[in-house]
């Protein structure tokens, strides 16, 4: 997370494009606020847009505007994001999932910085920093037909990987301490402390949801204990009876060696990936030329 803070410290300077990734619950849009509070934008507007929580036939309209009688039930004129954000920060989440045969159009306005509203005549001339993200390779959301590779190689001049809360289990402690002070605030409470059996339960699961699912786990156990400390029995069952989410609510496994973890682990990234050796290198954070290693070793051809 260090290097993460230098890079968005870095690049907040300059103007150019930045396409976060990472899981969801990562901290995405965080980080793409912090950019934008670092940079010399950080006294206009910052517009945060989720093209997958808008309506397919809305997307155009929402991101470029339109003209008053343009399209059934444009009763008046409408700016779209690209014109409130004019001379500050533009955020879309989850970029894969705009509609194909708009992107096109988002990568003429990034080149040309002009926008033309949905029926309107003439382009208007817009100063737009675009940060993006995508909470799923990029390059797999290309391969897929979900992603144009130009729009992709446009918005990528930076990309910033946010990593799994799993990978980074030494910031849970932090990351709950912070939440409770946090939510003492929202809350009215006085909770003090995690018992120690309940913050090794935090740092031993492994939050699929990542820091958004952390945060609402601590903001339960906040309400449930009003005061002193945060007890096992304020944690939801998932952390209380052993199970993770990565064993989908199972009994755990029966011990095994780590040789055989490790082989078990790999082969099962790799599955769930369609054997792309690429990704599940990303996905489990070691080199791929170590999967192929393993591989070789184990006299498995994939």
């Amino acid at each position: 997370m260090r290097e993460v803070f230098a890079i968005l410290s870095e690049i907040s300077g300059t103007d150019a494009s930045v396409l976060l990734t990472g899981e969801s619950g990562t901290g995405k849009e965080l980080a793409a606020r912090t950019i934008h509070a670092l940079s010399r934008r950080r006294e206009r507007s910052f517009v945060a847009i989720n093209s997958a929580a808008i309506p397919r036939e809305l997307m155009e309209s929402e991101i470029f505007g339109h003209e008053r009688g343009s399209f059934t039930g444009a009763t008046g004129t409408r700016r779209g994001c690209f014109e409130v954000a004019h001379r500050g920060t533009l955020f879309l989440d989850e970029i894969g999932e705009m509609p194909i045969e708009l992107q096109p159009k988002l990568l003429r306005v990034l080149e040309d910085g002009r926008v033309r509203r949905v029926g309107a005549a003439r382009e208007i001339d817009v100063d737009v920093r675009l940060l993006a993200a995508t909470n799923r390779p990029p390059a797999e959301a290309v391969e897929a037909g979900k992603l144009r590779e130009d729009l992709y190689y446009r918005l990528n001049v930076f990309e910033v990987e946010l990593p799994p809360l799993r990978q980074r289990r030494e910031d849970v402690r932090l990351l709950v301490d912070h939440f409770v002070a946090q939510l003492n605030h929202d809350h009215g409470t006085g909770v003090e402390s995690v018992a120690d059996e309940a913050l090794a339960r935090l740092e031993a699961y492994e939050w699929p949801g990542n820091v958004r699912e952390l945060r609402n786990v601590v903001e339960r156990a906040v309400i449930l204990a009003k005061e002193g400390a945060i007890e096992p029995s304020h944690l939801p069952d998932p952390l209380t009876d052993g199970r993770s989410a990565a064993s989908g609510g199972a009994e755990p496994a029966a011990p095994t060696t780590m040789a055989e973890a490790e082989k078990a682990l790999i082969l099962r990234t790799l599955d769930e990936v369609g054997n792309n050796k690429a990704a599940a290198a990303r996905r489990l954070a070691i080199d791929v030329k170590t999967i192929r290693n393993k591989l070789k070793a184990w006299g498995i051809d994939r």
